[in-house]
């Protein structure tokens, strides 16, 4: 080994942990852009594959899970099922043969993610699981889905930012020729057994969110609760549970209000003496 050689195997060594110090601290970013391409590729073939579904199936799919629906409300609460279960569990909702059954959007968090059968941790790493034993999300009243999702992969980012949401935000779900709007309403974070929050209400249409809490803890579970409310599929409309709807009737002298005490402004600026006089002078030729 040379001089020279010897020379450069401290800025050798200083470029190695330089590149691999960049590495670590890239890989997140990198990671995370890489799975949300995946993530956005699996919502977009799903949409692409239900181009070819037939309104006979799609009435099929729903009669499948409303049923599916109603005989589990008729039962006491399982989050486990056995192989035969299972089985039959993974054909409800499934047009595409995929395993998505919709995906989630939630505009304040920035989520726009599938979601699959099951909670395996093959399905968490990539998207959102729908927990086994509780409803599918139909939009009928009776039903309580659960939807879970990871926090804090280093990989993707997921549920990470579900502690951010409160009560009063809204969410889509779409599903297959359906889009279901929910508004939170009840925020909790209990202890990974404790599952009574997860109940059906026989009034209600309830759809849990839930992730791991404390981040990088993981010892409790942070529930987002939520009711469905309307939706207008044409014009995007979310019209929240606490909000009031007003007629035409109600809305049109809060309209027309401002514009009669404009006209009567300008009205009067037109009639005053100053306005005559100002008119008068601008009239008179300029020598």
């Amino acid at each position: 080994m040379n001089k020279k050689f010897k020379k450069q195997i401290p800025n050798i060594i200083f470029g190695v942990i330089f590149l691999v110090g960049l590495a670590i601290f890239l890989y997140p970013s990198v990671s995370n852009y890489i799975n949300s391409k995946h993530q956005s590729r699996a919502i977009t073939n799903y949409q692409t594959a239900l181009e070819s579904v037939s309104e006979e199936d799609y009435t099929r799919f729903w009669q499948e899970a409303r049923k599916y629906n109603e005989e589990l409300a008729s039962k006491p609460m399982k989050l486990s099922l056995n192989e035969e279960e299972l089985q039959e569990y993974n054909r409800i909702l499934d047009p595409t043969g995929t395993g998505v059954m919709g995906f989630i959007e939630i505009e304040n968090i920035g989520v726009n993610l599938p979601i699959y059968h099951g909670t395996e941790e093959s399905v968490l790493q990539v998207g959102i699981g729908h927990l086994e034993g509780t409803s599918f999300p139909t939009g009928t009243i009776g039903t309580h889905a659960v939807l879970s999702g990871h926090r804090g992969l280093p990989s993707s980012k997921l549920f990470s930012d579900l502690d951010q949401m409160i009560v009063g935000d809204t969410f889509l779900l779409h599903i297959m020729d359906q889009t279901f709007a929910y508004q939170v309403d009840q925020i909790t974070i209990v202890l990974p057994e404790e599952v009574q929050g997860l109940a059906i209400d026989n009034d209600q249409d309830y759809v849990t969110l839930v992730t791991c809490t404390p981040y990088g803890v993981n010892t409790h579970r942070l529930l987002v609760r939520a009711k469905r409310v309307d939706y207008n599929e044409e014009t995007k409309i979310i019209v929240p549970a606490d909000a009031t709807r007003y007629g035409n009737l109600i809305v049109a002298p809060f309209i027309a209000a401002p514009v009669l005490v404009i006209a009567f402004i300008v009205y009067l600026v037109m009639t005053s003496k100053w306005f005559r006089n100002r008119k008068k002078a601008d009239s008179k030729p300029h020598k």
